[in-house]
């Protein structure tokens, strides 16, 4: 088996975890740590006509709060599914402490409903029909990791 070229840092798409402060330090520590091996994100999010299954081998270069790259992320799996479908394995998976999926969405629907969020993305209808793309992946162990600079470190 013959692995892909290493694509340049600067070549790579950015993948942001939240807003940058301390739940983006949590979510990036979690992700170094290899506590976090998945994310969701609302399908509203996704430009009309998305396929999940185009993700599936993508990289990402995580930032950390102050726009540093940490680690490269490559997408191993991508499904879209009801909210009310994503399973107590992907919610633990998520590596933010959830017990399983009830605990899981509370805690998303309460993101998805922050100020911040509607500010950024707009206000939506969140209910079990709502559409999540749910990926899971790992830290592709060819690029460089280094530790995140704290949201309030001096810089």
């Amino acid at each position: 088996m013959t692995q892909d070229p290493i694509v340049p840092l600067s070549e790579l798409p950015r993948g942001e975890f939240a807003f940058p402060g301390p739940l983006r330090d949590a979510l990036v520590t979690a992700i170094l740590n290899g506590t976090k091996t998945a994310t969701t994100s609302l399908l509203d999010e996704y430009p009309l006509g998305y396929k999940p299954q185009e993700d599936e081998g993508n990289l990402e270069a995580v930032l950390d709060s102050h726009d540093n790259v940490v680690c490269v992320i490559r997408t191993t799996e991508a499904q879209v599914c009801r909210l009310a479908d994503v399973s107590d394995e992907h919610a633990i998976a998520e590596g933010e402490g959830y017990a399983d999926a009830s605990e899981w969405r509370a805690g998303h629907e309460e993101f998805w409903r922050s100020a911040e969020f509607v500010e950024c993305i707009g206000r939506l209808d969140i209910d079990d029909n709502t559409r999540v793309v749910c990926q899971r992946f790992t830290v592709d162990e060819r690029y460089p990791t280094r530790g995140l600079v704290p949201w309030d470190a001096e810089t």
